[in-house]
């Protein structure tokens, strides 16, 4: 017998506790049909000059730390690196969103969001050197590890953020991942969290059309990434992720908004990854020139810089002058990378746990004895050599 079989079971239907009903209303959290924009646009009116500037020098000195970040794999001074060649708006937006005392949590592709909010260029590549484990400290920049598994910095966000409101502190994380990091559980994990806590935290997915070769159709069914906000109670937000004035325009209302107290919200940019997945991959096996060539005309550079021009902020001299401090950095950064690193082997033990467990005690001491022998070898070596 079930439960409907039991006598006067059908006169029996309880009213659901105020906890089970929906404590939002679902209309405001919906994004806009389209993507949000500003350049082009009467918007554009409105933004601040020395801004839209700023975002340009920042945008043209991308462009180029990635070009030649590129350049130093094909040289073998680098093991892999990831380009965010097209979606510079989104990175510059996302460091010169923040305050200081923000913190900015970074995928394997945001090393430039990192170097935008002020890393050393080099140390932003030490890890995809292979040299360190993190390649600088965290917590003297802000800026969580760049992470190489997918979304499991966003749970790091969420707690970091959380434990900042209840000691006091004024602290907003920026949590960055791709389209292809929304299909993991930390994804989910992290905003259910979040909304929950009203944490002060905002996500931002860069949907450059592909999680390495998987196009997004095959990833979601959803009208938008934006539209997966309204699941857990959090407003989300959809823009044109090449429009650097209007990501940092909606990233700053996102962040004031987290400010407050009035909890996350997930901001969907929508951008084009213009080179491969990484320097190992072969784009062209899952995607056409053609298509490429089409986002070429929404270049996040040439967009902002041809507003500049046609609004007599910037002219050619300034533009320039942008091309040729882009230039001496990477000028910089090239040298740097050139010098053969300093390595000390025993470093491989600092830094994994607060106390070092047996195993790793044994590990380093069987290493330390491996270098001594190796170190013996050779100076009775270059002795009976002479």
């Amino acid at each position: 017998m079930t439960v409907q079989e039991l006598p006067g079971a059908a006169a029996y239907r309880p009213t659901p506790p105020p906890a089970w009903k929906p404590i939002t209303d679902p209309a405001p959290l919906l994004p806009d049909p389209e993507p949000y924009r500003v350049l082009g646009t009467d918007a554009v009116a409105d933004a601040d000059p020395e801004l839209l500037l700023r975002l340009h020098a920042e945008l043209v000195r991308g462009r180029r730390y990635n070009a030649q970040a590129t350049a130093l794999t094909k040289q073998g001074r680098l093991a892999v690196y990831p380009s965010s060649t097209g979606q510079e708006a989104c990175e510059v937006a996302a460091a010169l969103v923040l305050e200081e005392r923000d913190w900015l949590f970074p995928s394997y592709r945001d090393t430039l969001a990192a170097v935008a909010r002020g890393l050393d260029p080099v140390e932003a590549l030490t890890l995809l050197r292979g040299d360190r484990h993190t390649g600088y400290d965290p917590r003297e920049h802000r800026i969580a590890p760049l992470c190489t598994p997918l979304a499991t910095q966003l749970p790091h966000a969420v707690g970091l953020a959380h434990a900042a409101r209840l000691k006091g502190d004024d602290v907003v994380a920026l949590a960055m991942v791709g389209d292809g990091g929304t299909s993991e559980g930390d994804f989910h994990e992290a905003l259910n969290f979040a909304a929950v806590w009203k944490a002060p935290v905002v996500f931002l997915v860069q949907n450059n059309g592909f999680a390495i070769s998987v196009p997004l159709a095959k990833q979601t069914a959803a009208p938008s990434l934006a539209h997966k906000a309204v699941g857990y109670g959090m407003p989300g937000r959809l823009v044109d992720g090449n429009d650097a004035a209007a990501v940092h325009q909606v990233l700053g209302d996102a962040v004031a908004r987290a400010r407050r107290g009035e909890g996350p919200t997930l901001v969907e940019a929508v951008t084009y990854r213009m080179d491969a997945h990484t320097n190992a991959d072969d784009a062209t096996r899952y995607r056409v020139d053609s298509e490429v060539e089409a986002w070429k005309a929404h270049d996040p550079v040439r967009l902002l810089e041809r507003e500049l021009l046609e609004r007599g902020l910037l002219d050619e001299t300034g533009v320039e002058r942008a091309k040729e401090a882009a230039e001496r950095m990477a000028a910089a950064l090239r040298d740097r990378m050139n010098a053969d690193p300093e390595l000390v082997p025993m470093d491989l033990f600092a830094h994994v746990y607060a106390e070092q467990t047996d195993q790793l005690r044994a590990q380093a001491a069987a290493l330390r004895a491996e270098l001594d022998a190796e170190q013996d070898h050779d100076e009775h070596g270059t002795e009976a050599g002479r």
